[in-house]
């Protein structure tokens, strides 16, 4: 009967892994259903940007107030986590503390003091994201995209934060052990007093409590992240290494377009030659109709978004009234894969089609109120490509339904036609200069 609470600390916790790594068997399949990319080249600027921008957070502290206090949560949450390593010895084995047995006290208790200042600073930290998120009502999380879910997971990961820190600190406060050695309570040490009055069996009863709901409360959240805009803590260290490192404003060119016009600049290529036998034909589609047809980066992207709002707050068609949003396009494009890889799961391993493709969820008008600024793209703490999805929806578009608006389609006929976007043929260019 002694080792049925490690049986059921091992199961439990076999559970959780079991079920995050399900989920992100899930999510690495659907981020493959993109088309696929190389961006394996220049491998010490990748590992340059990701240390810089994930590890380094150095996009985030352009914003000072909300990127200082980011930092403090992501260093703490990082941190404070190792204590889980000692909470899972000694739940699979029986032990308490293990640490402070393997370890000089000294260096156990500078650790644990440590993990306690942190905690209490994301606690305050956590609390003043919350009121800049209900209570100012900064504008970019009150944005239209933002109602329902998204306003519910933002809150539900801050009251996360809370409780497990919370939890954190009273484990360690109604530790009569810890509290005894009078080494790393620099936090707990005063919210002790406030069990003062209890028997040591009921301060053991809450300090198990705590206990086993922290590391349940861990394994939750872990599997929580799957299905929240926080998938970024795991997916932001790929999606910098993947990074587009072109100059920005500098669009790629669509290969099926390569490939035609260099057939056509070869003056020993047939157009109409057959195939060789036994060559299958690939029919190839212009830009994007749906997730399929964009890259696996953006797909990546698209799980990898923090729903922070940056990019729209900077993007100048929102800023005047349009109703394109950059984070709203992402958070799209999200939506629209989590529907396709629940279809492939429905039907065993096979998407059927639904009738539905990308455009379903992101209007013809939000993509063509995009300026192609890259303002979107500069901003976002995690060098996330919204306009790459955008330019390629237009591509299709324009090469595939020949929907442009009216006013680009003149513009492509006068340079098809006269060589330039205006009206007049090359001979009259010139006339204003002597009116």
């Amino acid at each position: 009967m002694q080792y049925i609470d490690n049986i059921l600390f091992v199961a439990i916790l076999g559970a959780g892994i079991w079920f995050f790594a399900k989920n992100i068997k899930s999510l690495i399949r659907n981020i493959k259903l993109g088309k696929d990319i190389d961006r394996t080249d220049n491998k010490p600027e990748r590992w340059k940007n990701m240390a810089k921008i994930a590890l380094g957070q150095g996009k985030m502290v352009r914003r000072p107030v909300s990127g200082l206090l980011h930092i403090v949560v992501y260093v703490g949450f990082i941190l404070i986590n190792i204590e889980v390593l000692e909470i899972v010895i000694d739940g699979i084995f029986g032990t308490h503390r293990i640490f402070s047995q393997v370890l000089p006290e000294s260096v156990y208790g500078f650790l644990i003091g440590n993990f306690e200042v942190l905690a209490f600073l994301v606690l305050v930290s956590v609390i003043i994201f919350w009121i800049r998120r209900n209570v100012i009502k900064i504008k970019r999380f009150w944005k239209d995209e933002m109602k329902g879910w998204p306003k519910s997971d933002g809150n539900m990961i801050l009251y996360f934060e809370m409780i497990l820190m919370t939890l954190f600190l009273v484990m360690n406060a109604t530790d009569v052990h810890f509290q005894a050695m009078n080494t790393g309570n620099v936090i707990s040490q005063f919210i002790a007093p406030l069990f003062s009055g209890l028997e040591d069996s009921s301060l053991h009863l809450i300090e198990r409590g705590a206990w086993w709901l922290h590391i349940v409360g861990i394994l939750i959240f872990l599997n929580y992240l799957y299905y929240s805009k926080h998938l970024h803590i795991l997916l932001a260290f790929p999606n910098t290494f993947y990074a587009n490192l072109k100059p920005k404003g500098q669009f790629t060119n669509d290969a099926n377009v390569t490939k035609e016009v260099m057939m056509m600049m070869d003056p020993s290529a047939d157009p109409y030659a057959m195939p060789e036998e036994g060559a299958e034909e690939e029919i190839s589609t212009f830009g994007a109709k749906d997730v399929t047809d964009l890259s696996w980066v953006n797909l990546l992207n698209a799980y990898t978004c923090t729903e922070c709002g940056r990019c729209t707050s900077e993007c100048p068609a929102n800023l005047t009234g349009k109703k394109l949003s950059p984070r709203k396009v992402m958070m799209d494009t999200r939506d629209r894969l989590e529907e396709v890889g629940k279809n492939i799961d429905a039907n065993n391993g096979e998407f059927k089609d639904d009738g539905k493709n990308l455009f379903d969820w992101i209007t013809k008008e939000e993509i063509w109120a995009c300026t192609s600024c890259n303002a979107c793209v500069e901003t976002c703490p995690v060098n996330i490509d919204p306009l790459s999805i955008i330019m390629d929806m237009r591509r299709y578009l324009v090469m595939e339904e020949s929907a442009a608006p009216a006013e680009l389609n003149n513009m492509m006929q006068n340079v098809e036609n006269n060589g330039a976007p205006w009206p007049y043929n090359q001979m009259d260019r010139l006339k204003w200069v002597d009116e």
